[in-house]
């Protein structure tokens, strides 16, 4: 099944891969939030991605029996033992945890008989943590890990975080900057001496076959140390987004090695470990690493507390691979088709429009292994660039102005009510309560909401995403798009007052619940259903 996705992720323009300060001397596919409670998971082909990361080890001699053929030796480096190397990288690696205080999930039931009591109408919370790892990139102690390792669970608050040194020393850290589209992370550690560190090295010149080391924290195993080679590089993992391009690597990575580093056989950071593909949960070989090159200026920026802007065309993208290159009579994997452009976008002020295919932008073409998404997050927002692209057969060149990429929130609300399916919507969250009891998944009204379902910004209440066929409301005629504007004849101001509605019809032994519904070119009408 060809893979949308919605196209502009990055911005500024970013500086090149540099060295960082040289002061002295350092899953499946799931974000590695390694925790103790704390975990992320991405299906892809019925496997479990983690983020978590892992690095290559060992190339050979190939000789062919053949004297008239040039031997193939190995690049210079690859040595007999990996200790020598292990000694001098192992004490710039560290261990990252988390304390979290995290809110318990209320019953909407419970909190209206404890407000009739009279009782506490506070929320409730629990401790969580979560494990990482992570390295010293100067002998200030600014020390890289991934986002997810430092980041909150969703009803979470983070409210420590600790750097614990190779021979057990422990510092609190500070959160300098953080970045979850690139899933990159910056803590600041203090002390009287410098700290030791490493470098990030040059991944672009990584190839398919060289040796790498990876050393990391995985389950809490601090100072593990794996060994493998480079299996691919600019591996896409079909997650879509400007970052989904990373060097793969057989190297083992398991759960807690997220945001460890992946060394070259001079002692480089060539990636950071993030992920891992795997069917059982643990690492059958294919791990995967944010490239240096992708990491270092985002690291940089954040080092000097900048916000990571991003490019933003606003399009909705599908690769040209199968029978849709087939249908276009195009090479595959060269350009990308544009499913629908967003209204008042760069991209649709441009005049580039749904069917077009979009080959080039700013004079570097659009590959698999180079998206449209990868190339127009490093745009810096408010440059003019050059996109060349196919229309009805005809290669034509237009001019846009990239804008800066929403917030992830600011997308998800954009594309809420995009199409009539809600297979095609992204994931939001929604009310337990509101989908036993009532059979419907709704979601709280935002103006861009409003605007996408054609009702007044300042109209309040929750639009409804999906119904269960085999519930009343379905019966009742509700449908993707309605509108609930009241309930038991109370204004509806989001879930939590649809949720306290359905409390007080079971406190007071009603089976329904009686709800105003606007539809779209239809008077709202009051409709009662029954409780489930």
């Amino acid at each position: 099944m060809a893979v949308k996705r919605f196209c502009g992720v990055t911005g500024r323009v970013l500086p090149p891969p540099r060295r960082l300060y040289r002061h002295y001397r350092e899953e499946d596919l799931k974000p590695v939030r390694y925790a103790y409670g704390l975990t992320g998971a991405l299906l892809v082909g019925g496997a479990a991605i983690s983020l978590a990361t892992g690095y290559p080890a060992g190339a050979q001699v190939a000789q062919n029996d053949d004297s008239r053929m040039a031997q193939v030796v190995p690049r210079a480096g690859a040595p007999a033992s990996f200790a020598e190397l292990t000694e001098q990288l192992q004490p710039s690696v560290v261990n990252i945890s988390t304390r979290q205080r995290v809110e318990i999930p209320t019953n909407p039931l419970a909190e209206f008989f404890n407000r009739r009591r009279g009782g506490p109408d506070e929320p409730q919370f629990r401790e969580g943590t979560s494990l990482g790892s992570g390295f010293i990139i100067s002998a200030d102690g600014y020390v890289v890990t991934n986002n997810h390792v430092v980041s909150p669970d969703r009803r979470g608050t983070v409210e420590e975080i600790t750097v614990t040194m190779p021979d057990g020393t422990e510092y609190p850290a500070e959160l300098v900057g953080a970045d979850a589209a690139s899933d990159l992370a910056v803590l600041k550690i203090e002390r009287g001496e410098p700290f030791p560190f490493v470098e990030f090295g040059n991944s672009s010149q990584a190839r398919p076959g060289d040796w790498v080391i990876a050393i990391g924290n995985p389950f809490n195993l601090g100072g593990t140390v794996t060994s493998g080679i480079i299996s691919a590089i600019a591996r896409t993992t079909g997650q879509g987004g400007a970052y989904d391009r990373y060097i793969q690597t057989d190297a083992s990575i398991n759960r807690g090695n997220s945001g460890g580093p992946l060394f070259d056989m001079q002692g480089n950071v060539i990636g950071i470990n993030n992920a891992i593909f795997s069917p059982s949960g643990g690492s059958v070989g294919i791990g995967f690493a944010i490239p240096a090159e992708t990491a270092a200026p985002i690291v940089a920026e954040l080092m000097e507390g900048r916000a990571i802007e991003r490019g933003y065309l606003g399009v909705r993208i599908e690769p040209v691979v199968g029978d849709l290159a087939d249908s276009l009579g195009l090479p595959p994997n060269r350009g990308e088709f544009i499913q629908s452009t967003e209204d008042d976008s760069p991209a649709a002020r441009a005049g580039i429009r749904a069917g077009d295919v979009v080959v080039s932008v700013n004079n570097r073409a659009v590959t698999s292994d180079q998206t449209l998404s990868f190339l127009v997050a490093n745009i810096e927002p408010g440059t003019t660039i050059p996109v060349e692209l196919i229309r009805n057969g005809e290669r034509r060149r237009v001019d846009v102005t990239v804008a800066r990429r929403p917030s992830d929130e600011e997308l998800t609300q954009r594309q809420m009510f995009e199409g009539d399916d809600e297979s095609s919507d992204p994931p939001v969250e929604s009310s337990d309560i509101v989908s036993e009891r009532l059979g419907i998944q709704v979601v709280e009204l935002t103006p861009q909401i409003n605007a996408q379902l054609g009702i007044d910004s300042d109209t309040t209440g929750v639009a409804i995403l999906s119904v269960n066929p085999n519930s009343d409301a379905a019966r009742k005629g509700l449908q993707r798009r309605d509108v609930i504007l009241q309930a038991n004849y109370r204004p509806l101001d989001g879930i939590a007052g649809l949720e306290a509605a359905i409390a007080a019809a079971e406190e007071e032994n009603r089976e329904a619940v009686l709800l105003r519904v606007q539809r779209r070119g239809v008077p709202p009408q009051s409709v009662a259903v029954r409780l489930r």
